[in-house]
């Protein structure tokens, strides 16, 4: 069932405009909706005139709002993992994992993992109030990592365990033949091994965070009347063909920017298109929100999330 809406784009193509707007309809439709910012540049604030966290507020009846803190989901990611490795590693004492882990906060897939864990605390700590959450993501750079993650990680995880049940099978067999050997005292079977136990718990939560993106999202990209938003919109959507996530729609924003000629690019046109008018007179309140006729976007939003219900 389609229960999440997320919007993806070239910076500066105005995707916190369109989300919030596409927020406010369904809240104002009677629809209990959380819109939560992913970027590191929060401006969903200002957006709505409203003072967020990381923590959901009320904007309006129906309509709460929050922005992610990215880097204490990372601080938060390193020290699970941290604690995760003294737990299952007794020996792990005599590495110097402060060191380790204050490079790793800076390596590459921390912050994708960081927002994936984000997103995932939603889903399960916070999604089950609201009928709707409504994603408005970083530029396309990080969005892409971090919805490839799960389809990506699962292949990696995947591998470990079967490594990881080759080294439980030479256990057991070396216990057989020398029953006095060191390794007996070690963990032989999938049932009582903590790095096995973790890896499918970890397998476990790619799967539910690749059904979120793939079954129970709106997947949109944002683009404007110039070549950059529409050559990254191709990019974007080649990269979710890749990963098995749809894309639900194409929300040509800010039309009649330009009085040039001009049409989607055919290599789009397989999802369904919706276009916003620009608001020459910039937003002042939430209510110039609802200047952007977004009719046509929400009823087709409704419509996909009324099939899980039929």
């Amino acid at each position: 069932m389609v229960s999440n809406a997320f919007f993806l784009g070239k910076g500066g193509v105005g995707k916190t405009t369109v989300s919030a707007a596409f927020a406010l309809s369904l809240a104002r439709k009677g629809k209990k909706v959380l819109i939560a910012s992913l970027d590191p540049a929060h401006n969903l604030g200002d957006v709505l005139d409203a003072k967020l966290s990381d923590k959901p507020r009320r904007v309006e009846e129906g309509l709460d709002a929050l922005e992610v803190d990215l880097g204490s989901w990372v601080d938060r990611y390193l020290k699970e993992s941290k604690e995760e490795l003294k737990s299952t590693y007794s020996y792990n004492l005599a590495l110097n994992l402060d060191s380790f882990f204050d490079i790793m906060k800076y390596s590459p897939g921390t912050e994708e993992y960081a927002v994936l864990w984000a997103i995932e605390h939603i889903r399960c700590e916070l999604a089950a109030g609201y009928d709707i959450v409504v994603f408005d993501t970083p530029p396309t750079a990080l969005s892409l990592r971090f919805l490839a993650m799960p389809a990506i990680s699962t292949r990696w995880v995947a591998e470990l365990t079967k490594l990881r049940e080759r080294i439980l099978a030479r256990r057991q067999t070396i216990t057989r033949i020398n029953p006095s050997s060191p390794v007996a005292s070690s963990c032989t079977d999938k049932d009582s091994d903590a790095v096995y136990g973790k890896l499918g718990s970890i397998k476990g939560r790619l799967a539910g965070l690749q059904s979120l993106f793939s079954q129970e999202s709106y997947v949109a990209v944002v683009v404007n009347q110039d070549i950059l938003s529409i050559s990254e919109a191709r990019r974007i959507a080649d990269e979710l063909d890749r990963i098995d996530i749809p894309l639900r729609a194409i929300c040509v924003n800010k039309r009649g920017l330009s009085d040039a000629p001009w049409t989607l690019d055919p290599r789009l046109k397989s999802s369904k298109s919706f276009e916003f008018d620009f608001l020459r007179g910039g937003l002042s309140s939430r209510d110039d929100l609802t200047a952007l006729d977004n009719s046509g976007l929400v009823a087709d939003f409704m419509a996909e999330a009324s099939k899980g219900t039929a």
